[in-house]
């Protein structure tokens, strides 16, 4: 018997290894491949998806809802199978051996029922307050750790602390409700096994007495007793990690059920586009009701230069936005060479579009993959070449390891003028037949300026362009200039055929010379 003993545990014991082993491998699998379809599918979403909802809730959904869904394999669903049929075997043991005594011990069985359901659903409650609170958490620390530089410079941090505070205090209460459930649960599942056990005694011992019961089989029912009520305690557990993995599932399928991508039915490649632009009687709104383009229409031949001027909230930007198609438009037509936007495979087309936006996005890494963004089609030659052609190489050659210098994140250790320069190689790296720059020279210093606006004029030869900008002084050479307010065109030619208008572009053009001149 002490063999077969020391051999059963040495097969527990392996046993016992391998399901944990699998279960929690399944459990990572799994969470891997759904943590990857997030990601896949936000990526996909449209601008407008991410204009609504804060980046730490997408962060929340991609990272710790979907590690408590890995919660349900590995600690969840194959625990309560195991234990399900713990509880069946024993059952069917005691019924085979006293039904008498095995009805007695399942007596209580509906109170521990009853418990449960209470506990199950006290504990829901309390975790959709728990995850709630962690998801505003996540979206409270990433803004203000994004923003921390304006906190300190308005010296905030003593207000935004009290505000850090509450929320903190919120998701303590929640997990508080919790081990509340938690702390009144236990204790009612331990005296129901008590009296479970002492009608068992009751009426076992006045069998015994009486000759109708053995011993053993008492002895042996008190064991059965702990087998059936461990699992019956554990399993409220088990069904609460479950519960939790379906808040937090809940909350990954919605953002995977939100059908808020671009469309992309298109079949033709843009690679061999030539750059004609045409927007034809466009209307555009970000929410879909509020126009911020209204019935616009202008044609870009090939190795055209367009610049758009207006005041803030004129649309400017918008165009930008359609063209790329980050956002659909309402009604209207915008076409590439004479072929809608809608047709090219959306991925091509953004790939022949290159843009340089005012705020510029650096990742963590080196100088050369924020260039590339890690696309290894894309040599060290043909970055040196672009860095070159907008006189960016200098700079990067100073810095430490040149192009493998390692940009902190947003590269916080570049000045905003050598992120833009960087922003310009990444845009001219590609060799784009259509360059977009969206007040790409505003936030760099004179010197900048100048390098950027050298090679801007010796590579929009050979391309259709579009310049969004404030500063008039690096668009008089356009070809067309197009004067926006509200969305609509209110002035297009050239330079000297605005100017001689007397209108906006006038006064425009007036009040900064004469701002320089005072200078």
């Amino acid at each position: 018997m002490t063999i077969w003993l020391v051999v059963l545990l040495i097969m527990n014991s392996g046993l016992r290894y391998f399901f944990i082993f699998i279960t929690n491998l399944l459990g990572q699998s799994v969470i891997k491949d759904l943590r990857v379809r997030v990601f896949n599918h936000i990526s996909n979403l449209r601008l407008r998806y991410f204009d609504q909802t804060p980046i730490g809730t997408a962060t929340t959904r991609t990272i710790n809802d979907v590690e408590t869904i890995n919660n349900v394999f590995s600690e969840g669903l194959i625990n309560i199978i195991a234990d399900l049929l713990t509880i069946f075997t024993v059952i069917g043991i005691m019924l085979y051996q006293d039904w008498k005594l095995a009805l007695i011990c399942l007596s209580t069985l509906p109170l521990i029922i009853y418990a449960t359901y209470v506990f199950k659903e006290s504990i829901k409650k309390s975790y959709q307050k728990v995850r709630t609170q962690v998801t505003r958490i996540n979206s409270f620390l990433q803004e203000h750790i994004s923003g921390m530089q304006v906190v300190q410079m308005f010296t905030a941090e003593e207000r935004e602390m009290k505000k850090f505070k509450v929320l903190n205090e919120d998701h303590k209460q929640a997990n508080i409700d919790a081990i509340w459930a938690y702390s009144i649960f236990f204790p009612v599942v331990e005296i129901i096994t008590a009296i479970a056990l002492a009608l068992l005694v009751w009426f076992g011992s006045a069998q015994v007495l009486n000759h109708g019961l053995g011993i053993g089989v008492l002895i042996a029912f008190i064991m059965y007793l702990n087998m059936l009520f461990r699992p019956l305690r554990m399993l409220a557990d088990k069904f609460n990690t479950i519960q939790m993995g379906m808040v937090a599932a809940e909350r990954v399928f919605k953002v995977l059920d939100t059908d808020y991508t671009i469309e992309d039915k298109g079949e033709l490649s843009a690679d061999a586009i030539k750059g004609k632009v045409e927007f034809d009687h466009v209307w555009f709104a970000y929410d879909g009701i509020n126009n911020v383009i209204s019935d616009l229409s202008f044609e870009l031949k090939e190795g055209e230069s367009l610049a758009v001027v207006g005041a803030t909230g004129a649309g400017k930007s918008s165009i930008i936005n359609i063209l790329n198609r980050f956002y659909p438009i309402q009604k209207g037509s915008i076409r590439v060479d004479d072929i809608p936007v809608e047709d090219y495979e959306l991925a091509s087309l953004r790939k022949n579009i290159g843009l340089v936006l005012q705020d510029v996005f650096l990742f963590s890494g080196s100088v050369y993959d924020n260039i590339t963004l890690n696309n290894n089609a894309i040599s060290l030659d043909e970055v040196i070449a672009a860095s070159k052609k907008v006189g960016a190489h200098e700079f990067i050659q100073k810095l430490p390891g040149a192009y493998d210098y390692k940009v902190m994140e947003r590269g916080a250790t570049l000045s905003v003028g050598q992120r833009q320069l960087i922003a310009f190689i990444r845009a001219l790296v590609y060799n784009p037949r259509i360059l977009i720059l969206d007040e790409a020279t505003s936030s760099v210093d004179t010197e900048s300026e100048i390098l950027i606006q050298k090679a801007t004029e010796e590579l929009v030869k050979e391309r259709t362009s579009i310049v969004i900008a404030h500063r008039l002084s690096t668009i008089q050479n356009a070809d067309k200039i197009m004067v926006l307010e509200k969305g609509k065109v209110m002035e297009a030619g050239t330079h000297e055929e605005l100017l001689n208008l007397g209108g906006y572009y006038r006064e425009l053009h007036d009040m900064q010379f004469s701002k320089n001149k005072v200078a």
